[in-house]
C-alpha cells in the first residue's frame, strides 16, 4: 500500500505526512516501554552486571605491587631473573626508597599479603623489615643492598627479587593459573608444586557430585511429579504442601538435621543397630565424605526438580494414554512412547536449575561434606572469608562460571533449550 497519492504524500489529522507521523508513534511507543522496564534494567544491572563485572577485574587486577613499589618496578625491569645474581644496587635502592614510603602509608603489610599468595614468606618479610626501615632516609642511608639483606636474609635471595619482578606488571593471568594448579614463574608457566595440587581436584569433584545429585532428583522427583500431576486437585494441593514445606525452614536447620541423623551416634546408625542390620562397633560412615553431600544436598535440592516436572505433566492430557492404550499398547509402552516424551521438557528444566543450583552450594558441603565431599566453592569462600585472596576467589568464580555458560551452550545443541519449559 502506497503512503502517497495523486495529489501528494497522505497526511495525519495532524497535516504531517502519514509516514513520519507513524514512525513519531512508534518512537514513542518505544520510549515508553523502554522507561518501564528501565528501574528493573536498572536493578540487574546494579546487582547482577556489575558485580559480575568487578569480579572478573579482580581476577586479573595486579595493579597493587606497581602502586606500592613504583621506583622498584621500573629498576627490576633491568635486571635478568634467570642470571643467577642478585639485582644491583640501583634496585635495592629504589626498594628501600619504595618501603620506607610504604612503611608511612601502612600499605607494606598489604603488599607482603599479596606477595604471600606467589611465594609463601613474604608477609612476614615485608612485616618484619618495615619495622627495621621506618626510619631510614632513601636520600643519605645508602647504600642499602649489605643493609637490607641485614634486616631479613630474604632479600638476599633471588627467589623474592623474581617474584616481585614476575609480578609487578598491571595485570597478571597468575590468579587463573592458580585456580588450575599452575604457577607463573621467571621461567615461564610451571605446575604447582603436588602439596598444592587441589583445586582442579576439587572442580572435578564439584562437576560429578553435581551431576550425581541432579541424577538423583531426577529418579525421585518423576514419581512424586507423575502422583501429584494424576491425583484430584485437593489431594494434589495437598501433597504440594509436603512439598514446599521444606522452604518454610532455614536451610542450615535442615543442613543440621542431617548432620544428626547421618552420625555415627544418629538416627539411622541407631536404628540399623537396634535392627541388628550394623554391629555396634562397626557403624557406617555416612557423614562428613561425599555420600553425606549426596544425600543432604538431593533432599533440599528435591522440590527445586519436582516442581518444573509437575507443571509440565499437568498439561499432559490423559487422553493421550487411554488411546496408545486403545490401540495395543501396554502400560509401560503407552508410557514409554507417549507419556515420557511428553514430560522431558520438565526434566530439562529441573535439571539445568538443580543442577546450577548444586555447583554454587557450599554451606551444606561445609557441614555433611568433611574434607572429601566439599565443593569448589567451599574454597572461593575461603579465600573470600580468611585468606583474602580475593584475586583468586574471583578467578575460581569465573571459571566456575564459563563452566556453566560451556555446559549449558552444550545441552542447548543437545537438547535445544527451546524444549524447556516451567509448565
Amino acid at each position: 500500500m502506497s503512503d502517497t497519492t495523486d495529489s501528494g504524500p497522505m497526511l495525519a489529522a495532524d497535516g504531517t505526512p502519514l509516514k513520519r507521523s507513524l514512525a513519531r508513534a512508534l518512537r514513542r511507543q518505544k520510549i515508553r516501554a523502554l522507561m518501564l522496564v528501565a528501574p528493573l534494567l536498572l536493578f540487574v544491572i546494579l546487582t547482577f552486571i556489575m558485580p559480575i563485572a568487578s569480579m572478573l577485574m579482580r581476577s586479573v587486577d595486579n595493579e597493587m605491587v606497581g602502586e606500592i613499589l613504583p621506583q622498584t618496578v621500573v629498576e627490576i625491569q633491568n635486571w635478568d631473573a634467570n642470571s643467577g645474581e642478585l639485582p644491583d644496587e640501583a634496585v635495592y635502592a629504589a626498594f628501600a626508597a619504595d618501603l620506607v614510603q610504604a612503611v608511612k602509608n601502612k600499605e607494606h603489610t598489604k603488599l607482603g599479603s599479596r606477595l604471600n599468595y606467589e611465594q609463601t614468606g613474604l608477609s612476614s618479610m615485608f612485616r618484619q623489615s618495615g619495622r627495621k626501615v621506618k626510619n631510614w632516609d632513601p636520600v643519605t642511608d645508602g647504600p642499602f643492598k649489605e643493609k637490607l639483606i641485614k634486616a631479613h636474609k630474604g632479600w638476599g635471595e633471588i627467589e623474592t627479587w623474581a617474584a616481585i619482578k614476575t609480578h609487578s606488571s598491571k595485570y597478571t593471568s597468575g590468579y587463573f593459573l592458580n585456580a588450575i594448579d599452575m604457577q607463573k614463574t621467571p621461567q615461564g608457566i610451571a605446575a604447582q608444586p603436588e602439596d598444592k595440587q587441589i583445586l582442579i581436584t576439587l572442580f572435578i569433584r564439584t562437576l560429578k557430585m553435581s551431576l550425581i545429585i541432579t541424577g538423583c532428583c531426577i529418579l525421585l522427583a518423576y514419581p512424586v511429579a507423575w502422583i501429584l500431576a494424576n491425583l484430584p486437585a485437593r489431594s494434589a494441593n495437598l501433597l504440594m504442601i509436603l512439598v514446599l514445606l521444606p522452604f518454610w525452614t532455614s536451610l542450615l536447620v535442615r543442613t543440621s538435621a542431617w548432620k544428626v541423623m547421618l552420625q555415627q551416634q544418629g538416627v539411622i546408625n541407631e536404628v540399623l543397630v537396634w535392627l541388628g542390620i550394623v554391629a555396634d562397633d562397626n557403624r557406617l560412615e555416612i557423614i562428613n565424605n561425599q555420600f553425606g553431600t549426596i544425600v543432604a544436598m538431593t533432599h533440599i535440592l528435591l522440590p527445586f526438580m519436582i516442581l518444573p516436572m509437575y507443571s509440565v505433566m499437568q498439561t499432559i492430557q490423559p487422553t493421550y494414554l487411554r488411546a496408545a492404550k486403545s490401540l495395543g499398547a501396554t502400560n509401560w509402552t503407552a508410557f514409554w512412547r507417549v507419556y515420557f516424551p511428553q514430560s522431558i521438557p520438565g526434566i530439562g528444566a529441573g535439571s539445568i536449575l538443580v543442577f546450577i543450583l548444586a555447583i554454587g552450594y557450599y554451606i551444606t558441603p561445609e557441614i555433611v561434606g568433611g574434607t572429601d565431599g566439599v565443593f569448589i566453592s567451599n574454597r572461593i569462600a575461603y579465600h573470600i572469608s580468611k585468606s583474602l585472596n580475593w584475586g583468586l576467589a574471583a578467578a575460581l568464580g569465573a571459571i566456575l562460571l564459563a563452566v556453566v555458560l560451556v555446559l549449558y551452550w552444550a545441552y542447548d545443541k543437545i537438547v535445544g533449550i527451546d524444549n524447556v519449559k516451567l509448565g
